[in-house]
């Protein structure tokens, strides 16, 4: 048994501890961004047997009796820590209960089912074959459910899930807070609706998918992402993978007919990659570094992509390079065609592709299917038949294919239930942010007009992103924002819809 002299003999013994952790998660989350952007289709069985040893050391690491005492030692002697040190125990007082409660090998088979999901998904999207992927996705929503029991056996199974993306996060709070938004939107939605829809054929034209790629580039190059830090790859479904403020990857999905597809892709997970790359450089390597959420983090993705990317001042602002690129597709093409284009509001089958307006009905979709998921009352053989009855039934559009239904999202393959609200939770906290933010530095849209787009970018940094997880979401977005209130962006909404469309 490990003995401590003292405070500073057991904060080094958790610090080496935290630091070996962050290596294996380091290691872990490399190989999971490899298999998703460059390994070979049929090369899961070796990584799954790497994954297999590291997820087993990584829980005897954390599951140890020694570990659980040292943590103990620390939680009693909290006065001599400093806010970070608590927060850093805090947080692993959190792992180590969860993970205890977890038998090792299940701990260990999940980690190697999740390594073998995502190419199963892959394939299975490809070739419109849900079938392929349902096994698997029953063992996933399986694993899920059990481990709700182990997260938290006090709440109802996808309250727990739902608190391992944003603590303190319930059914009840998305319930009032989702019938918020359909009071609000839904008759907005039907008003737009009624009018004269928008054109965006020129969209769809062939742009050559090399003239995208230094399209991306270049929209890193205007958000301030710093190449060295930051690099850009293709996956199935675009993701953010950040190991720590020095390394981070964003990967997009190129389609030749559909320009602003990869466009939005890379700004929205460029957003993600700002926040990841704004931590404290104290953070790194300390198991704080990151984002507070994944609510925060939407907020962050969602913020860029619609409320800046989607404004007129930013469009403006980069379509003499779209028209250098693509001049032959956008010869007839003014930057108030694209900027109205790229805000066309029409109910769609895909959630990235969606509109701002539509955009939180996909996400209601997929968490009234997931609350029945784990509560047992939807079983994964009828997941299509359910989507598909929702999607008619919210967004007023048939789905031809699982492709663009239930397969159209890497989420569940990933094992993340409960994270879908966190996007339209995102969303609303983006929206708060820019009143706030507005009240110190004046309206986003003149400054991105001016140029000034790193003066938003260093706000968000100075009051979000260089705090990493140092504080639980919810008190960091009351520091900076007061409480939270849908109507922000409800409001938010209303106002730019019903100018666009001139309602």
């Amino acid at each position: 048994m490990m003995q401590y002299q003292d405070i500073s003999s057991a904060w080094a013994e958790f610090a080496r501890v935290s630091a070996t952790l962050n290596a294996y998660y380091h290691a872990m989350n490399v190989l999971g961004t490899d298999a998703a952007t460059a390994a070979p289709s049929d090369s899961a069985e070796g990584r799954g047997r790497t994954m297999e040893v590291l997820s087993g050391v990584v829980y005897d690491l954390i599951a140890d009796p020694e570990n659980h005492k040292l943590i103990a030692y620390l939680e009693q002697h909290r006065d001599e820590l400093n806010q970070m040190q608590n927060r850093q125990v805090q947080l692993m007082r959190k792992q180590a209960d969860q993970l205890s409660r977890i038998p090792q090998q299940e701990y260990v088979a999940y980690s190697v089912l999740l390594n073998d999901a995502e190419g199963i998904w892959r394939k299975a999207k490809n070739n419109n074959d849900f079938a392929s992927f349902a096994p698997t996705l029953e063992k996933i929503v399986d694993f899920n459910r059990k481990f709700a029991g182990y997260y938290n056996p006090k709440l109802p199974a996808y309250d727990a899930l739902l608190n391992e993306y944003e603590e303190g996060l319930t059914m009840q709070t998305l319930d009032a807070f989702f019938g918020e938004l359909r009071s609000a939107l839904v008759p907005l939605i039907h008003a737009v609706g009624q009018k004269e829809q928008i054109d965006d054929a020129f969209l769809k034209r062939s742009y050559p998918i090399e003239q995208q790629r230094k399209f991306s580039a270049y929209l890193m190059e205007v958000m301030g992402i710093d190449p060295a830090r930051c690099t850009i790859a293709e996956s199935e479904h675009p993701f953010t993978a950040g190991f720590n403020n020095h390394d981070v990857r964003i990967t997009t999905h190129y389609y030749e007919n559909d320009v602003a597809n990869s466009m939005y892709s890379v700004i929205h997970e460029g957003g993600h990659a700002l926040y990841e790359l704004g931590v404290d450089d104290a953070y790194n390597f300390t198991g704080l570094q990151g984002g507070a959420s994944m609510s925060i983090h939407e907020s962050q993705s969602r913020f860029y992509e619609n409320i800046v990317g989607r404004s007129l001042a930013f469009v403006e602002g980069i379509f003499p390079k779209m028209q250098e690129l693509f001049p032959e597709q956008l010869k007839d093409v003014t930057a108030e065609q694209m900027y109205r284009a790229v805000n066309k509001a029409e109910p769609s089958l895909i959630r990235t592709e969606a509109d701002e307006l539509t955009y939180s009905m996909h996400v209601m979709v997929r968490y009234e299917l997931e609350k029945q998921l784990i509560s047992g009352s939807l079983q994964v053989k009828d997941l299509p038949q359910a989507w598909n009855r929702m999607y008619a039934e919210y967004l007023g559009v048939e789905v031809p294919d699982d492709s663009r239904g239930c397969l159209q999202d890497s989420h569940w393959a990933g094992g993340s239930i409960g994270y879908f609200p966190s996007y339209a939770l995102g969303s609303a906290y983006g929206a708060q942010m820019k009143a706030f933010m507005e009240q110190d530095i004046g309206s986003v849209e003149a400054l991105v007009a001016k140029g000034e787009l790193h003066k938003v970018t260093e706000w968000l940094a100075q009051h979000i992103h260089r705090y990493g997880q140092l504080y639980q979401p919810g008190e960091l977005f009351e520091r900076t924002c007061g409480k939270f209130d849908a109507k922000y962006y409800t409001d938010y909404l209303t106002e730019k819809y019903t100018e666009l469309y001139a309602l």
